[in-house]
């Protein structure tokens, strides 16, 4: 799929008195003014991320209700559950404030609804778990928000609710004891992009700060917080930025047993990194709430012994391999349906419905649809005589909106720009499809339908040295908003040295106009080769990475998209 490549603009005069005040190359001073890094002092921040620059987590609105309130309960010997989402970040954050607790207060029990007979969030079961079992006390996390009449259910009860919540509320905040939501309208917290396994962090970092704990405490819980960050996808700046960095120290140099077990058993390449999490060790812990029950994860998280946590990781490999072989028949069947549509070259959207699809994958397949079709996509399957299913977007368009225009034809709809969850009634498919499909077309632009590459900079191959590249690493970590650096030459031609190597990838060898010579890869481009060796000029986009062969490392381009001229 050929994509428009976007050079981003920049305010060169910035960029100059940038590079007035650091003395670095003028390409790496125009990185950091697009992150919105303009001066000296925020240099040093983001170069030199530290613990002391968290904001204090009694900004958020109701933390001090929240701390007092788990306070009281610890006093008063109460049993408290800890509840979280079936995903990533609910599991991530379950493990986390469960392992937190229980190291000082035994009366603890944590409990993950079931993806299939109890859906997302706060469920009636769950409440009526914590009853049976004499909890007085919920900390639900990476849910809540919208679960108002839950609520007002467990409030019959007597059961106290803490919501710890980074999805956007409604019009109406739940009746909980406390909520902790930086999206609240009147929440002043200075940073709203924060994780579900995030918001738990900070709730555990508020409650040290006022039992006077040592911070030491709490930072061992970051290697749950850096694997929310990465697979929860939210954005690496600010908070989220400074978690993830100290989070990838804890996790590669001395992860929990769960973390250990389940880094061995995937193979993942060390050190890790962002990348690495969201394809290793996310699908694998997500995998136990799509296909199974996702309490096998938090077990595994928390365990307290090498052969427990190796148990569970064994486990989670095999659901894993399980999701791979589902995500791929589906993901064949979902493409099929739409090679044999005859509409689907004049429609803006793609809503694929088939009852026999697997609940706990049809996000993954939406994301995969998108690689071949760019267009806002929802997959959809029944369940318990009802359709649901998830929704995927394209850059720049916020499905969550469209989908908040179709509600009327809706039971359940939540999520975020990129991707949303929501389930219909039967009766409503058809309307819905119709609904969706004209929402969009009158909002979408034409250009977000051609998928993007954003281009930080061009460069000559002549800047590209270790001592850049030594600046460079240290942007880091990598991810949304802070994606890595993108490179583009042009007017390049092939040195002799390309050739095809695997199943239809080239190791390319350039030179540019002022005869600089670079060595990359560039995956699945081999159709490029017959071109390229007849000596055609060509413009190249790409990342700039070391590669460590035999011990011998050097630099080479990681080509994401070549443009013949």
């Amino acid at each position: 799929m050929q994509k428009r490549w976007i050079i981003k603009s920049v305010d060169e005069n910035k960029v100059i008195a940038l590079q007035q005040a650091l003395h670095i190359h003028p390409v790496l001073c125009r990185l950091l003014v697009q992150r919105g890094i303009e001066d000296f002092d925020t240099a040093k921040l983001f170069f030199r991320p530290k613990l002391t620059d968290l904001h204090d987590p009694f900004l958020m609105q109701d933390m001090f209700r929240a701390v007092e309130r788990i306070d009281t309960a610890i006093q008063n010997n109460e049993r408290i559950l800890i509840y979280g989402d079936y995903d990533v970040d609910g599991t991530t954050s379950v493990a986390l404030v469960y392992s937190f607790f229980k190291e000082f207060y035994p009366h603890l029990d944590y409990y993950i609804p079931n993806r299939y007979t109890e859906g997302y969030g706060i469920s009636i079961k769950g409440i009526d778990y914590a009853k049976q079992n004499n909890c007085t006390l919920v900390i639900a996390l990476d849910c809540g928000i919208k679960s108002n009449e839950k609520i007002e259910y467990a409030n019959t009860l007597h059961i106290d609710f803490i919501i710890c919540d980074h999805h956007i509320p409604g019009d109406e905040i739940p009746k909980a004891y406390a909520v902790l939501d930086p999206h609240r309208n009147d929440c002043k917290y200075p940073y709203k992009e924060l994780s579900g396994c995030g918001i738990g962090f900070k709730l555990i970092q508020a409650y040290a700060q006022k039992n006077s704990l040592p911070f030491e405490k709490i930072t061992p819980y970051l290697d749950l917080v850096v694997i929310s960050i990465a697979s929860d996808i939210v954005p690496i700046t600010g908070e989220n930025r400074i978690l993830a960095y100290y989070g990838l120290q804890v996790i590669n140099n001395n992860p929990r047993k769960g973390i250990k077990a389940l880094i061995d058993v995937s193979a993942v390449s060390l050190p890790l990194n962002i990348t690495n999490i969201v394809f290793g060790l996310g699908p694998r812990i997500n995998a136990a709430g799509r296909l199974d029950d996702a309490k096998k994860a938090v077990a595994m998280l928390i365990s307290d012994t090498i052969e427990i946590a190796k148990d569970g990781a064994d486990v989670l490999q095999d659901k894993n391999n399980d999701r791979r072989e589902i995500d791929k028949k589906i993901t064949a069947e979902a493409l099929l349906m739409l090679q044999n549509d005859p509409d689907e070259k004049n429609k803006v959207t793609n809503v694929l419905y088939h009852e026999g699809w697997h609940k706990g994958v049809v996000g993954i397949v939406a994301s995969r649809v998108i690689d071949h079709y760019y267009k806002p996509t929802i997959l959809l399957t029944r369940s318990n005589g009802v359709i649901g299913g998830s929704a995927r977007s394209v850059k720049g368009f916020d499905i969550y909106i469209a989908i908040k225009e179709c509600s009327n034809l809706l039971e359940q709809y939540g999520g975020h720009m990129y991707a949303a969850g929501l389930t219909m009634l039967p009766e409503n498919l058809s309307a819905f499809q119709n609904k969706f499909e004209e929402v969009v077309r009158s909002s979408i632009r034409p250009e977000q339908l051609t998928p993007e590459m954003e281009i930080d900079a061009e460069i000559n191959f002549s800047d590209i040295k270790p001592e850049f590249y030594n600046i460079l690493k240290q942007f880091g970590p990598f991810g949304p908003q802070n994606m890595h650096p993108v490179f583009v030459t042009k007017k390049i031609r092939d040195n002799g040295r390309t050739k095809i190597v695997g199943d239809g990838h080239l190791k390319v060898g350039m030179k540019d106009e002022r005869l600089f010579h670079a060595d990359g890869i560039a995956f699945q481009k081999g159709e490029f080769y017959e071109a390229m060796a007849d000596g055609k000029l060509f413009d190249i986009c790409y990342a700039i990475e070391e590669n460590n062969f035999n011990d011998v490392v050097r630099l080479q381009l990681n080509v994401k998209e070549i443009k013949m001229n």
